[in-house]
C-alpha cells in the first residue's frame, strides 16, 4: 500500500465540479483583479473567525507582512516571536529589517512558551520599549496559549499579530470564553497554501483583525498603498488575492469544518492504536475539537532517521517540520544565536515527524501506518 503524506486529488474529485464552475464564473466575468469573490470570501472568513474584518492578501508570508507594515515596524525594532515554524514567520521581519527575538517553545504543545515570553520581558527591561510586536504561531493546527501572552502584551503595550497559517478554525478557551484563531491578537495570519485545511490551488492568504482603522490601512497597503486609486498616502505593495483563488475558497469553505472533523477523526485513530510507549503522541492542550490537525505529529525520542528509511521504503508518506530551528539558520546567523539556546526547539527539530491525517484516509490506510510504524520497533 502506498500512503502519501497528502492527497489533494482524493480532496479534488469530491468537488471537482464545484471548483469548475466557481473558476468558469470568475472567467466568464473577467473581473480577474479583485472584485465580488474576493469581497464575499473576506465577509464569510471574517465571520468564520470570528472577527470583524478580514482582508484578501496574495500569501500567508505577505498576511505578515502586511501585518507588521501595518504597525509601522521599523529597522531595529524587536519582534519576539518562536524559533520553531515556517521561515516566514521570522523571515517577514528581517524584511522590513526589524530584529526577530526568539522565545523558546513547549515541548508539549510546540507553540511558543508564554512563561518564558514573561521572563524575557522581565530580564530585559531595557529592550521592552523596542518591541513593536509579538508573533504567537498556533503551529499544526492547536491555538498557543494566548491569554497569557495577551497579558502579557496590554501590560508593556505590545500588539499581537497571530501566525495562524495552520490553524483556521482552530479554538482556545479564554478566560472572556471560547475564542478562534486570528480573532484575539491586533491582527491574524492566515495562510491558504494548498497543503493547509482551507488551502487553494495556489498562493493565497488573508488578515483578519477587530479594528476597522487597522482594516482599512490593511486595504491600502495591499494595494500600493492607495486610496482612492493613484493617490498614494503611504507605500504598500501589491498583496492582492486573487478572484480565482477567492471562488475556489468559497466553495472548500463550505466544507471546512467537515474536513476539520475528519482530521480529529484520525488523529483520534492513531492516538488510540499507537502502543509503543516511547513514541509521543500529539498533546491536546485543551480539547480535541478544537485542534485542527493541520499535522499529525510524532516526537521519536531516538533512530528518527532510521525510522523515515523505514517508511520509505514501505511507502508512507510523513515529512520533517522543521529540521533546522531559526536560530541556527545560515541566514540568521548574525543574529549571534547559538546551539543550545532553545534546547525544546532543538529537541523537536531532530525528533518529530508528520504523518498523514487527510481526512480521505480510510482505515486501512491508517492501519498500515500504525502497523509499519510499530513493526520498526519490534
Amino acid at each position: 500500500m502506498k500512503i502519501p503524506l497528502l492527497d489533494l486529488k482524493a480532496q479534488l474529485d469530491t468537488i471537482r465540479d464545484e471548483i469548475k464552475t466557481a473558476v468558469d464564473d470568475v472567467l466568464e466575468s473577467t473581473r480577474y483583479i479583485m472584485g465580488p469573490k474576493v469581497t464575499e470570501l473576506e465577509e464569510k472568513v471574517a465571520d468564520y473567525c470570528g472577527a470583524n474584518f478580514a482582508v484578501g492578501v496574495s500569501s500567508g508570508t505577505d498576511a505578515l507582512l502586511i501585518s507588521l507594515m501595518a504597525l509601522d515596524v521599523k529597522p531595529g525594532d524587536l519582534i519576539l516571536t518562536t524559533p520553531y515554524s515556517f521561515f516566514a514567520t521570522a523571515g517577514v521581519v528581517s524584511r522590513l529589517n526589524a530584529v526577530p527575538v526568539f522565545v523558546d517553545i513547549d515541548p508539549d504543545t510546540y507553540n511558543i512558551d508564554p512563561e518564558k515570553l514573561r521572563k524575557w520581558f522581565q530580564e530585559n527591561p531595557d529592550k521592552t520599549g523596542k518591541v513593536k510586536a509579538i508573533i504567537p504561531v498556533h503551529l499544526y493546527g492547536q491555538c498557543a496559549d494566548m491569554d497569557p501572552i495577551l497579558e502579557l502584551a496590554d501590560q508593556y503595550g505590545t500588539p499581537v499579530v497571530e501566525d495562524a497559517a495552520q490553524a483556521i478554525g482552530s479554538r482556545y478557551p479564554s478566560k472572556d470564553g471560547v475564542k478562534l484563531a486570528g480573532s484575539m491578537g491586533t491582527m491574524g495570519c492566515f495562510s491558504f497554501f494548498p497543503s493547509k485545511n482551507l488551502g487553494g490551488i495556489g498562493d493565497g492568504g488573508m488578515v483578519t483583525t477587530n479594528d476597522g482603522q487597522v482594516a482599512e490601512k490593511l486595504i491600502k497597503l495591499r494595494n500600493h498603498g492607495s486610496h482612492p486609486k493613484y493617490y498614494h498616502a503611504m507605500i504598500g505593495g501589491n498583496f492582492r488575492l486573487d478572484p480565482i483563488q477567492a471562488a475556489v475558497l468559497l466553495v472548500k469553505l463550505k466544507h471546512l469544518d467537515t474536513w476539520h472533523a475528519g482530521r480529529q477523526k484520525n488523529a483520534e485513530f492513531y492516538d488510540e492504536h499507537f502502543t509503543v510507549a516511547t513514541l509521543k503522541k500529539p498533546v491536546i492542550a485543551y480539547r480535541r475539537d478544537y485542534h485542527i490537525y493541520n499535522q499529525y505529529i510524532l516526537s521519536v525520542p531516538e533512530k528518527r532517521d532510521e525510522l523515515r528509511k523505514h517508511l520509505v521504503a514501505n511507502d508512507v508518506g510523513h515529512e520533517v517540520y522543521y529540521p533546522v530551528p531559526f536560530h541556527l539558520q545560515e541566514c540568521f546567523r548574525y543574529l549571534g544565536y547559538k546551539k543550545g539556546d532553545f534546547p525544546n526547539s532543538e529537541y523537536a527539530a531532530e525528533h518529530i515527524i508528520a504523518l498523514p491525517i487527510y481526512p480521505e484516509l480510510t482505515d486501512e490506510m491508517k492501519k498500515y501506518v500504525v502497523e509499519k510504524i510499530e513493526e520498526f520497533y519490534v
